[in-house]
């Protein structure tokens, strides 16, 4: 009998290994499932962003590690471009963030898992002040949120709440994203998968009673250890004009290696 139950255990890890990749991470968005202890994850997402202003590039370096399965420190170092009118400008170092996350609350099934994750990620002024949000304030800002995910062999269901502070402006930010991913090809190994995502991202500006929704179409496509992505995001509402919130449309090129 004892022999029965191990052999049962180890199933349901094997299952549960199985489709915690049947989905990868959202896009756009962020997700609470990570990877095992002492992994790497080398990452970039470039977004290139079209605004009644001009466009705006950011490509980011990522590195996410993990010193254990519970846990996620990472480095985002962003270059950053803006093109306005005619004028052209020579790439130049944006605001640096560190990110944090520590899964506080996780409850296994067979095929199934849900979990929570606590975020954190500071940001700091190291950029040009173009005043454009999520590409380059030169401002500190401070985020905190949770993130909670459901996740099957059929489907991987994400949201993100949190809010982000900005001492010196009047950007403070109710921001939720949520993410539905959608396999299309049947778990296998050596990894092989490819998978829809569709996004979307609500910002309330409390300072400025501005609304923002936005919903992106994504498509991620892995192989083994390197994972490619894409994604358009196009504004559905927008209430204000602003220039540092409002946008035309965004393409998302994205890259990330595990190791």
């Amino acid at each position: 009998m004892l022999t029965i139950k191990r052999y049962g255990w180890l199933i349901t890890l094997l299952l549960c290994n199985t489709f915690c990749f049947s989905q990868g991470p959202p896009i756009t968005g962020d997700k609470p499932i990570m990877l095992g202890g002492n992994s790497w994850v080398i990452r970039s997402l470039t977004e290139i962003r079209n605004t009644n202003n001009g466009a705006f590039i950011k490509a980011p370096l990522i590195v996410h590690y993990l010193p254990s399965a519970n846990a996620l420190v990472g480095i985002h170092l962003p270059i950053v471009k803006e093109s306005i009118a005619d004028q052209k400008t020579n790439p130049s170092l944006g605001d640096l963030e560190l990110l944090g996350k520590y899964q506080i609350y996780r409850k296994d099934g067979v095929g199934k898992t849900f979990r929570v994750t606590s975020k954190t990620v500071q940001i700091f002024p190291t950029g040009k002040p173009l005043n454009i949000q999520g590409i380059s304030m030169a401002t500190y800002q401070s985020y905190f949120g949770f993130i909670a995910g459901y996740e099957s062999l059929a489907y991987g269901i994400s949201n993100e709440l949190g809010y982000n502070y900005q001492p010196t402006t009047t950007m403070d930010e109710i921001r939720n994203k949520l993410s539905i991913g959608l396999p299309l090809m049947k778990p296998s190994y050596p990894v092989k998968k490819l998978s829809l995502y569709f996004e979307y991202q609500s910002s309330w500006f409390t300072n400025l009673n501005a609304f923002l929704l936005t919903y992106a179409q994504g498509i991620q496509y892995a192989r083994g250890q390197f994972t490619i992505e894409s994604a358009i995001q196009t504004p559905l509402i927008q209430s204000s004009s602003d220039q540092r919130i409002q946008r035309n449309y965004s393409v998302f090129l994205g890259t990330r290696y595990i190791f």
